[in-house]
Formats: C-alpha cells, structure tokens, sequence
C-alpha cells in the first residue's frame, strides 16, 4: 500500500546563494527555530538520503561534504518536537523515504514504496545548485530576520517561553537576559557554555513538558500504521488521510486546537485491515485525501469507512496511542497556539 505521508505543516520561507570553497552542501539556520533537516542526494537510478543534521538558530552545518556531483539535491526540514503549538516544515512536492531516527540510505529512485516498515515518506524541495561545486541554502522564516545573531536571539527567547520563563516587561531584552541567567542556574551551566550548549539544554528541558496542540497520532506497534482522521466543527465535516506512522513513531494529524472539534480515527495496518474503526461513516480513497462531507460516498466515486470518536475532553492537545490490538491510553495537553 503506498500512501503518501501528508505533512501539515507550515513551510518556511527559503534563499539560495553561492558559498565559497571548500566543496559542499551548507545550510544555515536564519529561523527563531531549533531545525532537523534530511537531505537526497540523486543521480538517475537511485539517491542517498541522510538525517538528520541537527541546525539551530543562527548558525550552519555542512549536510554533504565534498563537490556537488550528484544529479540533483533535495531537503526537507522540521522543528524539533519540544516545541509546544504549530509545528513547521521546509518541503516540496518530492516524495523521499526517511526514518524517524538518523539514517543513511541508499534507495532506487523507481520504488513505489519504502522498503522498510520503520521508513515512511515525507515531501522534500528541489536545490537549484546550478551545477556549481558548492552551494549554501538558509532557511528563514516570515517575518524575514535581519541578521543570523537576531535569529539566534529570537530562538533564545522562543524556547525560554516554552520552559515557562515570563519574559517582556519595560525592558524586554533585561528581561531575557535575568532569564538567561536563572536558567544557567538551575541547570548549572557554565558562564562559559556557548549558544550551541544553551540550545541544547533548552531544547532538552522543553521537551520534558511540551504539550502539543492539536490531535496526534503514536504508533505502539512493531509494524507501520496507516491513519486518517474525520473532524467535526460547526461549519464543517471533513475527512483526512493518509498518515504512514513508522512503528514506534508519531504524526500530528491536526495542528490547530481541537478543544471545539470532535475528531473521529480510523487507522489500517496492511490491506485494509482495521486496527482502529467504529459506527462513524466517512468518504476515504486508498491515497492521500481531503473530503468535505460524508454523504454519498459511493456516488461521488468515494468509499465509505468506519471511524472511531475520540474523546478530546475538550482540551487543545490529544495523543491517541495505537496499539496491536486498537487504541490504547490517551494523553491531554493543554498547550497553546503560537
């Protein structure tokens, strides 16, 4: 079964400029956000995927070492998971297999689906290296930051704030800097750790507590899941799909509070065999959809499916757990929106 992993997503805004020797693919992070990028290395029978290279705000990282003599380059980045709200993503429209943890792979461009079970796909952007040896991509972020320090700066403040730190006041920057310094504190951090330690024990500290908004999806299984999703509002009923969620992993179905919404789950393991169903009747296909509406599926060439209510408790965030024999425990955030 091949279905396309959908990503939700915000995509950042990027630029491309020459980069000077020596040889390689550079990225630089111009972003208030802590960056986990892969890349595709293609010649005409097959690319290397590699992930993921670890980016924080304000500084670069060499992705592929050595002259560009590939094919073609492809990336695709995300946010680290410890912060709470919309996740964001740099992507294309080109489908590539990774891994939820680092990989290295070398895959034949001509697959119809990952060779794995713990491989799903995600949509990577085409880098226009003009053939030149070496080639420097910097993602941003709108509004545009006027400097890498100011990104850097911004990604202080920003995972500060999801470590509950209270910032602003007559004297926004003092105000960073006292929280800076009580940070280091309680973490025991030298005088002397640079931003590349601060990020670190942020990121780390953030994701202890991060409670994500939205509606997500964990794989408890040993095998891939398939998942799709119906949501109801006042205005609208809408069905979603498909999510491949490696084992082990987790997809985040619905970015948005779903404290208003009830949100209906169906998710397959293999050909059509439900793990998660119920007496709720939505319009599904067998790739990647959006449906408006669940009448008459069948006249409008669709296929009905039964899905599950999940109880949302009325709270911003919900983690549905699958497992092998259906849906497990739930978890409730009660993150907020950024």
């Amino acid at each position: 079964m091949n279905r396309l992993f959908a990503s939700c997503a915000a995509v950042l805004a990027f630029a491309l400029a020459a980069a000077p020797a020596p040889a390689a693919l550079r990225l630089c992070n111009r972003t208030s956000y802590v960056l986990y990028a892969a890349t595709a290395s293609a010649t005409l029978s097959d690319a290397l995927l590699q992930g993921w290279l670890r980016i924080v705000p304000g500084s670069c990282r060499i992705a592929v070492k050595g002259d560009l003599a590939a094919s073609a380059y492809y990336i695709y980045a995300r946010t680290s998971s410890a912060y709470s709200g919309t996740p964001r993503a740099w992507a294309g429209n080109t489908a590539f297999c990774v891994k939820d943890t680092d990989f290295s792979l070398r895959l034949p461009l001509l697959a119809t689906s990952c060779p794995a079970p713990d491989m799903f796909e995600v949509p990577f952007a085409g880098i226009a290296t003009h053939h030149m040896r070496s080639w420097t991509t910097t993602l941003r972020e709108t509004p545009d930051f006027d400097s890498m320090t100011s990104a850097q700066r911004s990604g202080l403040k920003r995972l500060l704030a999801d470590n509950g730190a209270k910032l602003g006041g007559s004297d926004p920057d003092k105000s960073v800097d006292a929280a800076l310094a009580l940070f280091r504190k309680r973490l025991r951090l030298s005088d002397k750790a640079g931003a590349d330690d601060l990020f670190a024990a942020l990121e780390t500290e953030a994701m202890k507590t991060a409670a994500p908004v939205g509606y997500t999806v964990c794989n408890d299984t040993d095998k891939p899941i398939w998942v799709a999703v119906g949501q109801r509002t006042d205005a609208v009923t809408v069905s979603r799909g498909w999510w491949t969620v490696a084992a082990g992993g987790c997809a985040r179905t619905i970015t948005d509070s779903v404290a208003n919404a009830t949100i209906y789950l169906r998710v397959e393991q293999g050909k059509g065999a439900a793990l998660v169903s119920g007496p709720e009747k939505f319009c599904v296909t067998n790739i990647a959809f959006e449906i408006r509406g669940r009448q008459r599926c069948a006249a409008r060439g669709l296929t009905e499916a039964g899905f599950a209510r999940t109880d949302t408790r009325n709270t911003p965030g919900f983690v549905a757990h699958v497992a092998a024999n259906g849906l497990a425990a739930t978890l409730y955030g009660m993150g907020t929106s950024k």
